[in-house]
């Protein structure tokens, strides 16, 4: 009997665990065990081929990768393209947001869907939509503002076509995340402040707007996570990096040097310094979330 309690408490105690193996073990499988070979793959020299044997370089692909003016040229267009991409992911989303949370019942039903529309539309489909709309012969863009620009093409433009492509593909969903936050929000705190004589403008401005910070800084650690891959399907659809590189950022980079020259150890180092640097500056910003969100409390 004592034996049998004994294995009871065993398997009680276990049961949570069991329920999160199999996510563990997908996440070994599909995400440490790549980016363990990934590391592995840094250290050697090969191009792809099966045929071709893999020379172990050391730490040579990382000095070179550090050599390369591309590689600094394109971290500054990803900071580029993240910085660009704030407005869409936070200020415009907070605007449209506050100005239409009064809308209710059936018509809150269809302003949503329109809004979160855009987000649901495939980047490639959504691409070819765009290159449509700013051709430079017959495109809308061009007709309305009465140009002739080739919008794509252009060195001075192309990066940021492809900021408000990105911004408009997100917009809505992070509206949708914004309302969800403001919806969360006590509203005792709004009655306490209009009891006290607190204007709307106040209010928002010192209660509002505070509350929502944790899902500010969200969607800015998202943003700054996850921009240069939102945009690699409609760099490679519409510009395929240029024209004269204005478009490549560094995941794009990582993708060109691994599939287009075939350096797999140069594409692998650079992933690794990628996973690295993001990884730190998630680190950062997860850490401003929790002493925001624990401030707010």
């Amino acid at each position: 009997m004592v034996r049998e309690g004994r294995w009871r408490r065993v398997i009680r105690s276990a049961q949570p665990y069991l329920y999160l193996a199999p996510a563990v073990g997908l996440l070994i499988v599909w995400t440490y065990r790549p980016l363990v070979q990934a590391a592995e793959l840094s250290t050697y020299s090969w191009n792809l081929l099966p045929t071709t044997l893999m020379v172990p370089v050391g730490a040579d692909n990382y000095r070179r990768l550090l050599e390369l003016p591309a590689v600094g040229d394109s971290l500054w267009r990803t900071v580029i393209l993240i910085v660009g991409l704030l407005p869409f992911s936070i200020v415009l989303p907070v605007a449209i947001a506050f100005a239409t949370r009064k809308v209710n019942g059936r018509a809150r039903v269809v302003y949503q869907s329109i809004v979160f529309a855009p987000f649901l539309i495939a980047p490639v489909a959504g691409a070819a939509v765009w290159q449509w709309l700013l051709d430079p012969g017959a495109g809308i863009v061009n007709r309305i503002i009465g140009s002739d620009r080739n919008w794509i093409q252009d060195a001075d433009t192309a990066q940021f076509v492809i900021i408000v492509i990105t911004g408009w593909h997100f917009l809505g969903f992070a509206v949708l995340v914004v309302s969800a936050g403001m919806a969360g929000i006590d509203t005792s705190y709004q009655e306490a402040a209009e009891s006290d004589g607190a204007s709307k403008w106040q209010i928002d401005r010192w209660i509002v707007l505070p509350l929502l910070s944790p899902t500010l800084v969200f969607l800015a650690l998202m943003t700054v996570l996850l921009s240069a891959q939102w945009t690699f399907p409609l760099i490679d659809t519409l510009t395929q990096g240029g024209p004269s590189r204005s478009t490549t950022n560094i995941y794009y980079l990582l993708w060109d040097y691994g599939f287009r020259t075939f350096d797999a150890g140069l594409s692998a180092a650079a992933g690794i310094v990628l996973f690295v640097g993001f990884g730190a500056l998630a680190g950062c910003l997860v850490l401003l979330s929790e002493k925001v969100a624990f401030h707010d409390d």
